[in-house]
Formats: C-alpha cells, structure tokens, sequence
C-alpha cells in the first residue's frame, strides 16, 4: 500500500465529518480519509472499516462503468501508530468545479430547503434544466445518472448518499456539464461492523443485513429500503436504470477486487461477498422482469 506519510500536506478544504488531510503524491492531490473518530473509540484499529468500503464501493462503481473519483488504500503514520487510510484523488481544478446538488438545489429555488425527499429532488433536476439564465449546456441526462448511482448504491448498500456527496462537473471553459464522477461511498457496505461480529453472523441474519437496508433518500418522509423499492418496479426511471445498469455489474470481477485486498481478513471478505451477491440476485430478477 501507498505510505501517504510521504507526502505534501496542504491545508484542508474538505467538508464532511470524517478526519480527513490534503496531501499531494507524486502531484495528485488527494483527499486521505482516516478512520472515524467516533467509530475509533474502544476498536483496535483493524477493525476501523471507512476505508476499505471508500475503496470497494468506489471500484465497485467503476467496473460497472461509472466515471469514479480514483481511491487508493494506504497507510499514514500518526502520533506515532500506522493507520489504515484511503485516499481520494481531487478530480476538480482550475477548469473543472464540482457543484454538489445541495448548492444545485439553492440554486434552483433559495426559498426552498430541500433535504433527501425524492420528489423534491426530482423537481430540482426539473428546474434546473430549465434555468434558462445559467448558460450550462447539459451533456449528460442528470436524471437517469442519478437513477443509474441509486441502483449501485442498492448493491453496495450505501447509507448516506445524501445532497452533499453527488453533483454535476462544469467545465469552466466550455460550460459543458456533467454527472460528477462517483464520490464518497464510504459508509457502504456496513463499516462499522466488526470482524468478530461478521463470525457470529448466521446465513439468515446476512440475509436480513443485506435486504434491510436503507437509503438516507426518503420517500414520503420515510427512509427508502433499497431492496423493497427495486422489488416494487413502480418508478419507471428506476426500472429503465435497472435495465441499462444490471448487465454492466460483473459480480467475478467484483469478487477478484475484494480478494485481492491483503489488509482485509478472509471473513471479512466473505461477508462482502456474499452480503453484494444477495442484493445482486435481487436485482437480478427484477432486471429478467423488466426485459422479458
């Protein structure tokens, strides 16, 4: 792994709640997330996860496709113990700007506070489009992509895609904007969940870990259960994500990602492995549904 002790430190200017540092390596800048602080207390450090679901579930976006912020493990030396880090390389500069959806949603209406009910954020991307004033030529459909990030973050079980960590990139230059490369999966695939715990888990309670989980995406303000809603096939955007989406999922090559982490034990491996491929088989029927 990467020793980011070795790098340049700037200074920080990163939101979000995690210990994080600005360092540059090798000329990249990268955003190095620590283990939580609140997750940190009475854990060896082994088991501190953050970093590891940052890294899985942002590859995991990549090999289906997806334009992903580029993630590297490694470690950093501090106060004189060596931590497990992931660092995020910085895909903004001077000619491209991130604009997270919750300064699109201002944007778009200042009197209005839009949190993570769906509908809202539906009529947010309905308005925005139509800001005739703005002058962005719009080179992606931001609705379906935002759809196509839902369905992999259904298979990673992402709990905290909220307005912050997902946008649109403006070129600076030409005005032309995009779906913003994937950012910030790290609290996917249940980091706080320790190695011992994962022992004791039975066949049925990873089951009900993998069909239980919830979205901070609120619909009628109740928290969205991914696999009850990709079950229900009653959001046609969603349906026709599913549909471009499912057959880009390569579960082998998901499998040779988790396996090839040395830092990560083999129960722990597994317990991914296994928690991704019930979501998978879930939607798996619900793609051979769609497209009979």
């Amino acid at each position: 792994m990467l020793d980011f002790s070795k790098a340049k430190e700037e200074l920080n200017s990163y939101r979000g709640s995690e210990k994080k540092k600005t360092l540059v390596y090798n000329d990249k800048k990268y955003l190095v997330k620590f283990p939580d602080p609140i997750r940190k207390k009475n854990k060896n450090i082994s088991y501190i996860n953050n970093a590891f679901s940052e890294y899985i579930g942002s590859n995991i976006f990549k090999i289906a496709g997806f334009e992903t912020q580029n993630t590297i493990l490694g470690t950093y030396v501090y106060n004189g113990k060596e931590k497990i880090v992931c660092g995020c390389e910085d895909f903004t500069d001077g000619n491209h700007v991130l604009y997270e959806f919750e300064n699109l949603a201002l944007s778009a209406n200042p009197n209005k506070k839009i949190e993570t009910e769906l509908s809202d954020i539906m009529e947010v991307l309905e308005e925005i489009y139509n800001m005739a004033d703005i002058h962005i030529i719009f080179k992606d459909n931001i609705k379906e992509k935002f759809w196509e990030m839902f369905v992999i973050d259904s298979l990673i079980g992402n709990t905290d895609r909220h307005n912050g960590n997902w946008g649109i990139l403006v070129n600076a230059k030409s005005n032309e904007a995009t779906f913003s490369p994937i950012y910030d999966c790290g609290s996917c695939l249940n980091p706080i969940l320790e190695d011992k715990q994962i022992e004791k888990l039975n066949e049925t309670e990873l089951k009900n870990l993998a069909i239980n989980c919830y979205s901070c995406l609120k619909e009628n303000g109740k928290k969205i259960n991914y696999m009850t809603y990709i079950k229900g096939m009653k959001d046609e955007e969603c349906n026709k994500a599913i549909s471009r989406v499912f057959k880009r999922i390569d579960i082998e090559k998901i499998n040779k990602l988790i396996d090839s982490i040395d830092c990560i034990s083999n129960k722990r491996k597994e317990f991914y492995k296994k928690i991704i491929r019930i979501r998978y088989d879930i939607i798996m029927k619900v793609y051979n549904k769609i497209t009979l």
